[in-house]
């Protein structure tokens, strides 16, 4: 029996090549309101809530537009480039199937809203895999709070120690913990540190390919029985 009964997966930069293309969205949305943005900010937005993105533009941007429209125009422009830009990381089928394989449920967690998140898992073939779906909308506090995983959990019927949580942002990492989940960490050093990772995540790998040995490992190692 492998040490978790359930992987959770975070969407942007995780399965979904997408950290770059949030730049151009986020710099739409903001010259929508004459803000001239090229991604100079992206760190602190990285994997946080719309409503937590947002508030950062509109302090930093001094910009006079209400949260709500902001949010809700974010998510209009995301969609857009979810459609038609953002494609996977390689290995995602590959790493998805072999999971399925060993018997480990399988569910997404993203900040992302479900107008985007869900297409892009049905175009790209991987929604099947997922047995649970939670976007940003189902939930009152965004990343970096534990509220989304803690859904997620109750979702698939498990408890929160039974879960193995995937992120690539350190907000995401501190909402996995915060849920008492354990967290595998695949910072992306286009955009981090990895180095800030090691003392925040459980594990931090190099590529998604890697999580079933990870898996393995721990199950050779003793910790075969997932935790109730």
């Amino acid at each position: 029996m492998p040490p978790f009964c359930a992987v959770i997966f975070d969407l942007d930069g995780v399965l979904a090549d997408s950290e770059l293309w949030w730049n151009q969205i986020d710099a739409k949305l903001l010259a929508e309101y004459e803000v001239t943005y090229r991604g100079e900010h992206h760190r602190n937005v990285l994997g946080v809530s719309y409503r937590l993105a947002t508030e950062f533009y509109k302090k930093a941007f001094h910009i006079s537009a209400p949260i709500e429209e902001l949010m809700r125009r974010r998510g209009e422009i995301a969609t857009e480039f979810f459609a038609n830009h953002v494609g996977l990381f390689p290995s995602v089928n590959e790493t998805l199937e072999e999971l399925r394989k060993m018997k480990l449920r399988l569910a997404v967690a993203t900040s992302s809203v479900s107008a985007s998140a869900c297409p892009f898992l049905e175009r790209t073939g991987i929604s099947s895999f997922f047995d649970v779906i939670v976007t940003g909308g189902q939930i009152e506090r965004g990343k970096p709070h534990p509220d989304i995983y803690l859904l997620t959990a109750e979702k698939l019927a498990l408890p929160a120690t039974a879960c193995l949580v995937i992120e690539d942002a350190l907000s995401g990492v501190a909402a996995g913990k915060a849920a008492a989940m354990r967290v595998a960490a695949i910072p992306d050093k286009r955009f981090v540190d990895g180095r800030e990772y090691a003392n925040k995540a459980d594990y931090v790998l190099e590529t998604l390919s890697q999580i079933p040995a990870l898996i393995r490992r721990l199950s050779a190692a003793g910790n075969d029985k997932p935790p109730v």
